[in-house]
């Protein structure tokens, strides 16, 4: 079963593996109270379970078979029949209302990658991905955080979006390196680069151009996001808000960086994250 890999009932084992992924998923949860805390963190275990059935080198077949059977398992919680590595997680689903939708959507994107070695998407496959793998978490968070609905999806459909964009274009040669290409083939053919191997495309001098209309988009992404939580009450945002300055943080090392060869791998500046954690949790 999917969920032999995940122990969601010990609120210090699911601690304890935010603090080793080294995610800033773990500084921007810790500040928050217990009850969402804990919730979160079962989100969080759920989505980094999937998420490594996707990336595994596992046959295509198995990898599909694990990501059917957490579709099952969650199924099996909104019917009251949960397996007991879920009860922690499915009696977060009732207190914090959690969509199950929201839960296949993020299945449904590990599902993406874990069929065929996604390369040069058209732009609206690329925005369905980032739907399903980063907002689709984004809609089950802000239910933890409190968010009223509207403003919860609209926050999750910018700041997700953003975060994904970010994730692509820092990780553009690790992602060459498993034979994906998550940029998209409008903005390749443009600037005529051929859509073929993903290590063609990320050598290509062309790329930077690429990119560049990358970055505006995610920049757009986060300014809208910045509005909304700017109308938000500040308790209900200060997860988010740091999030978002992470990945501002990461967007601006990997633009200064650069997108031209050879690129280096862009690295989370620490005392700035510290920064950026204490701004939002304590002032």
């Amino acid at each position: 079963m999917a969920v032999s890999n995940l122990v969601v009932d010990d609120t210090q084992q699911t601690d304890a593996a935010a603090v080793t992924s080294g995610s800033s998923f773990y500084l921007a949860m810790r500040i928050l109270p217990a009850a969402q805390r804990d919730a979160m963190y079962q989100v969080y275990a759920f989505c980094r379970a999937v998420d490594d059935i996707a990336d595994s080198d596992r046959p295509r077949a198995e990898r599909a078979a694990a990501l059917d059977a957490w579709r099952a398992d969650i199924d099996a919680c909104y019917a009251g029949t949960p397996p007991a590595s879920l009860a922690a997680l499915t009696r977060h689903i009732h207190t914090f209302q959690l969509q199950r939708d929201d839960f296949h959507a993020m299945i449904d994107g590990m599902a993406m990658d874990a069929a065929a070695d996604i390369c040069a998407p058209d732009e609206a496959t690329l925005d369905l991905y980032c739907d399903r793998v980063a907002s689709a978490a984004g809609r089950l968070s802000v239910r933890i955080f409190g968010m009223e609905d509207e403003p919860g999806r609209a926050l999750s459909h910018h700041l997700g979006r953003a975060l994904q964009l970010t994730n692509i274009l820092r990780d553009i040669d690790e992602d060459a390196d498993i034979h994906r290409c998550y940029l998209p083939r409008e903005l390749l053919a443009r600037e005529g680069i051929a859509i073929g191997d993903p290590h063609g495309i990320a050598a290509d001098p062309s790329l930077p151009r690429v990119c560049a209309t990358l970055v505006e988009r995610a920049k757009r992404h986060f300014a809208e996001s910045d509005a909304i939580m700017d109308a938000s009450p500040r308790a209900q945002v200060k997860a988010p808000r740091i999030m978002s300055g992470v990945y501002r943080c990461l967007l601006e090392r990997t633009v200064e960086r650069g997108f031209d060869l050879p690129r280096t791998k862009v690295r989370k500046p620490k005392a700035r994250l510290m920064w950026i954690v204490a701004r939002y949790a304590l002032f």
